[in-house]
């Protein structure tokens, strides 16, 4: 434990260096057409064969909206129009943070990209929630259509238990 910290932390032996391990931040978009959203279907592991929603980690030198844009764009071939944040969730067992945007498609050229099977804008009775991917996912699917329902779109955030 380094002093004046708190935790253990990986300490380079020769030069003293503090090598954090911090949270990754996953973002994505629940990005909508007349009440449908679009859904990947993953062609890679974890959860392979599942749908998600557009979604992938944050790379350095991006902002969170860009990297929404750029997983959708690689994801399902998909632009998109970002809105306001929508959902994050906290997955601390994984050491992950989780943040969707609202978004709307600017058009229906829709392409898998390299990591989904097919992608498929579906409305809510569609949905096929058994296979989707991440608890995650499931939960902001399930808000956006509680609060389309309200009329009404707000922010939510969570945190999955540890188990």
């Amino acid at each position: 434990m380094p002093p004046g910290d708190t935790l253990p932390r990986y300490v380079c032996d020769a030069c003293g260096e503090i090598h954090y391990q911090n949270p990754k931040l996953v973002v994505g978009a629940i990005a909508e057409h007349e009440g449908r959203v679009l859904l990947c279907r993953r062609a890679i592991e974890p959860r392979y064969g599942y749908w998600t929603l557009p979604a992938g980690f944050m790379e350095n030198d991006e902002t969170a909206a860009q990297a929404a844009l750029r997983e959708t764009l690689e994801e399902a071939g998909a632009r998109i129009e970002l809105e306001a944040p929508f959902s994050m969730i906290s997955v601390p067992r994984i050491n992950q943070v989780h943040l969707f945007y609202r978004a709307r498609l600017l058009d229906l050229a829709l392409n898998p990209g390299e990591e989904s099977l097919e992608v498929a804008l579906m409305e809510e009775a569609h949905i096929p929630w058994k296979d989707i991917a991440f608890r995650t996912v499931g939960l902001t699917l399930r808000h956006w259509f509680a609060d389309r329902a309200q009329g009404s779109f707000g922010f939510h955030a969570e945190d999955l238990p540890l188990r």
